[in-house]
């Protein structure tokens, strides 16, 4: 186990997380955050943006925009106001009723946040699609979400989503971030329609169970799904900027997720906003010199990557982070999207001074539900602890029967009970599909867990991803963490793949690192290392060298991907597949 840091001196926002997990109530929330004047109800903008830009912090740069070319663009908190404002009043004038859906197809550009927050203050419901989508996938997201008005580029515009517009009959109006004037009377011009927009706008009084976001995430076959929350999931912002995060006065935080992940919406956005510091946005991708340069002159405190960047970054094993830049000013690094190896976390604590602090959440949750804290021991390959308020237990699930699971170290079904602000309230027009995910009071995850003694949480793997061989379940996770120790393999991926006599045998898809040679003898060397530290049942009895492994832009990797071309099935979803 690690620890973050062993000074007493440091005041975090969580000291003992057993007293505050005994003690909490969401009520506490009510009270550190002002909802709207004269008790109008709660609004994720005003707690966001307004509150902030009538108080100290006014002046304070809420967001800093850094564009491929490295120059900068800030946004105080009072200018967020002020521009929220105005695009809520944008909004008002093209007569967007209450609750429909606004979507934006856009890079990490100021228009979108400004999309974003003044689609909140208006209660109308805000949608993120990812910029790198083709038309159909964007097709399929905005005719589901039933879409009334779209902001994006001409650019995209133009490639994606001019083609789609006949097929598209509750959309209304498309605003172009980069057009000087309006195209028709339908195809809009952002900076003109600001122009001409007032700076003042009253935020309507918000019921904290109006719907605020919609996102989508992608189904192993068929349509995605929608994922409605509403203003109320602002509470789990708040309080994991509070706790996991650790947000102080101050803190510059860098969340490298697009906001077309929820991650990029909720931490992205959000969650740093709710607590008054300053974010940082990149436009550019993943670039390894970029991103620790970033870190070092931007005198980053917390960053919020994915495990897809955190490996690539442990393949360049020349450059030494501590020593070719300076990063005194970094006091966390914390992970989400794929569960983080052991590994990782290790390294993070060889090359930055701490451990990478790894944190399970879905899109469903709306935020993070089970961390590693930065007061907390550090247990590598482990989720955490929940978050307090969030009450969440290992069960065993069958059919409409739920048995939770009191003893340590046993795996079963992670569920979470209701109850948190932050949970889904709806797989927008497929209320089947949202009543099976719950029994009772618990929401089934449909991931596999265990829980030690210490009430620490362990990620077994995806239900559907679990591998029957030989009579032993085994999760793939469990094995790629084991291949990852093996000093020549970068990245891997592990399937189960049909085999009559024992059902399923395990295959690895693995990355070698640079200077390492494709060949059976290292294929034999990667199973023989697997079968001395896992045993020859659950052990890989396939390995295949690949350039890379199939992953969505969050980091998650898609085994079922790999499994549907090794099987030659039908691929499925895929439009969130990374560079794709």
């Amino acid at each position: 186990m690690y620890s973050i840091n062993n000074s007493e001196t440091i005041q975090y926002n969580l000291r003992d997380y057993d007293k505050v997990k005994a003690t909490f109530s969401w009520k506490y929330c009510a009270r550190e955050l002002s909802g709207l004047p004269d008790g109008k109800g709660l609004n994720i903008a005003h707690e966001a943006v307004d509150r902030h830009a009538q108080n100290h912090l006014k002046d304070t740069v809420a967001l800093r925009f850094i564009k491929k070319d490295r120059s900068t663009e800030d946004f105080t908190y009072s200018d967020l106001k002020i521009q929220s404002s105005k695009f809520a009043n944008v909004l008002k004038k093209l007569k967007v009723k209450k609750g429909e859906r606004v979507f934006s197809l856009t890079g990490r550009i100021p228009e979108l946040y400004i999309t974003a927050l003044g689609t909140l203050k208006y209660t109308a419901v805000f949608c993120p699609l990812f910029s790198v989508f083709g038309p159909e996938p964007i097709y399929q997201r905005v005719s589901k979400g039933d879409v009334t008005l779209l902001v994006t580029t001409s650019k995209l515009y133009e490639k994606k989503v001019k083609q789609l517009v006949e097929r598209l009959p509750s959309l209304q109006y498309i605003i172009l971030t980069d057009a000087t004037e309006h195209l028709s009377d339908k195809i809009l011009s952002f900076s003109t329609l600001m122009d001409q927009a007032g700076t003042d706008f009253k935020i309507p009084e918000t019921n904290p169970e109006d719907a605020a976001l919609l996102h989508f995430t992608s189904g192993t076959t068929g349509m995605p799904k929608g994922v409605l929350h509403v203003h109320h999931a602002v509470f789990t912002h708040y309080i994991t900027g509070k706790y996991v995060l650790d947000f102080h006065e101050g803190d510059r935080f860098w969340c490298t997720a697009d906001p077309g992940w929820v991650t990029g919406t909720s931490y992205g956005i959000i969650a740093p906003l709710v607590c008054g510091v300053t974010s940082i946005i990149d436009e550019a991708e993943f670039n390894a010199i970029r991103w620790y340069s970033i870190l070092e002159e931007q005198k980053v405190t917390t960053w919020y990557t994915a495990p897809t960047a955190i490996r690539r970054l442990m393949r360049m094993e020349d450059i030494k982070p501590k020593e070719a830049y300076n990063l005194e000013n970094l006091k966390s690094i914390l992970s989400v999207g794929e569960p983080l190896n052991a590994e990782a976390v290790i390294w993070g604590e060889e090359n930055f001074g701490f451990p990478i602090l790894d944190n399970w959440w879905q899109t469903e949750t709306g935020g993070i539900m089970i961390a590693n804290y930065p007061s907390m021991k550090v247990k590598p390959g482990s989720m955490g602890k929940p978050l307090p308020g969030v009450e969440i237990a290992i069960a065993q699930v069958n059919g409409k029967q739920l048995k939770i699971i009191t003893d340590p170290n046993v795996q079963g079904q992670l569920v979470l009970k209701k109850g948190f602000p932050s949970l889904f309230r709806a797989y927008l027009h497929e209320e089947e599909r949202y009543k099976k995910c719950f029994i009772g009071e618990w929401y089934l995850s449909g991931d596999l867990a265990k829980k030690d003694a210490e009430g620490y949480f362990w990620f077994i793997g995806r239900a559907d991803d679990i591998i029957k061989t030989s009579g032993h379940m085994v999760g793939p996770f469990e094995v790629e963490s084991t291949l990852m120790r093996h000093p020549a393999v970068a990245e891997v991926a592990v399937i189960g793949k049909p085999e009559p006599n024992i059902g399923e045998l395990v295959k690895a898809f693995v990355v070698l690192k640079d200077g390492n040679e494709a060949n059976e003898q290292m294929k034999m060397d990667i199973i023989g290392f697997a079968r001395k530290e896992m045993g020859p049942a659950v052990a890989p009895k396939e390995i295949e060298f690949v350039e890379s492994v199939p992953k969505t832009r969050s980091g998650k990797i898609l085994r079922r991907l790999l499994k549907a071309r090794e099987l030659g099935l039908p691929e499925g979803d895929i439009s969130t597949l990374e560079e794709s």
